[in-house]
């Protein structure tokens, strides 16, 4: 096996941000591409076999330019980018990099950080209903968010709508005190979360008060028709049948609907048919409605997330494939 060296130079200014707090970041294209990372100055010299000196020295720079973009890189992104480098799609870094969607309160872009997501974007601004699927951690909601208030603010719809049906996670909550609003709230907790990160609470109420942003269940969807408005339907693994044929009925003229979902996480009661599952099952052949499936490599969590998730599809792929256990015949009583 014939060994290459290369030679990559690092800014000093982006020599932290690319190596990472102890070197981490380095330490990981290391061990992952089987390759030496030598620093010296702002020379970094990559000695190993050729094909993998050639990826570890596109990762490295693929990770300097985000640095003098601006980004300050994290373990996923640093683990995506090895990724994409190990199936020779290192390019594509920096293409989902460019499609910035808005900016949170705080300045901070929001953007697609895998290509799963980016397809995900492009799809909502093409289509006029996207499906959503993928375990948690992939940017769903949030994404379908920053797309609702860029719409929003843009003036290419008038308002948005943001639903989710209210049922307990697989606990029994009892009666909680209040009035309506604040029995319901908790169940809408996190889109407020994303609302307030992305717009901030001011400007959320303010536009609430007039009505142009509305947070409800999805029982208050019904006889409604909902024109001109970005409407998005979270957690509807835990809808029924009627409850999503009703929900997609409610689509005026100028709307845009994205729903989200994640079909290993259903709260329903046992034997209950999910709506999702039966949506895209009776939709998937239509146009202008887009099926968009997010895997664990769009995780965006911490990278553990990432681990759990796919471990739990390892499982139920495992459990799948196990043979159900028949009933033992029952014992006939002798008269």
């Amino acid at each position: 096996m014939s060994m290459r060296e290369e030679i990559v130079d690092i800014p000093a200014m982006h020599v932290l941000n690319v190596f990472g707090q102890f070197d981490s970041y380095v330490r990981k294209i290391e061990q992952t591409l089987h390759v030496s990372v030598l620093a010296r100055g702002s020379d970094v010299k990559i000695v190993g076999a050729q094909g993998d000196v050639e990826k570890a020295k596109k990762v490295i720079t693929q990770l300097v330019e985000l640095s003098k973009r601006g980004n300050a890189l994290e373990e996923q992104i640093v683990d995506y980018t090895i990724s994409l480098a190990m199936e020779d799609k290192t390019d594509s870094v920096l293409e989902i990099d460019k499609d910035i969607i808005c900016h949170t309160l705080m300045g901070k872009p929001i953007k697609p950080r895998t290509l799963g997501q980016k397809e995900y974007v492009d799809e909502i601004r093409k289509k006029m209903v996207v499906f959503a699927l993928g375990p948690a951690g992939t940017g769903k909601t949030y994404l379908a968010m920053a797309m609702a208030i860029t719409a929003f603010k843009n003036n290419e719809v008038s308002r948005i709508i943001l639903t989710r049906p209210a049922i307990e996670a697989g606990e029994k909550l009892g009666f909680l005190p209040g009035d309506l609003q604040s029995k319901i709230d908790p169940y809408l907790r996190p889109l407020y979360d994303a609302l307030y990160a992305i717009m901030g609470a001011e400007s959320f109420l303010r536009n609430s008060e007039k009505g142009l942003i509305e947070v409800a269940p999805l029982a208050y969807m019904r006889g409604r028709t909902l024109e001109n408005a970005f409407i998005i339907l979270d957690e509807a693994q835990n809808t029924t049948p009627a409850q999503m044929k009703m929900f997609l009925t409610r689509i005026g003229f100028g709307s845009k609907v994205v729903v989200t979902g994640d079909q290993t996480q259903k709260d329903l009661p046992s034997g209950q048919a999910s709506g999702l599952d039966v949506a895209i099952s009776v939709l998937k052949d239509l146009d202008d409605i887009a099926m968009c499936r997010l895997t664990a490599k769009d995780v965006v969590r911490h990278p553990l997330v990432q681990k759990i998730v796919e471990a739990y599809e390892k499982y139920d792929a495992k459990m799948a494939r196990k043979p159900k256990r028949s009933a033992p015949p029952k014992k006939s009583r002798k008269p």
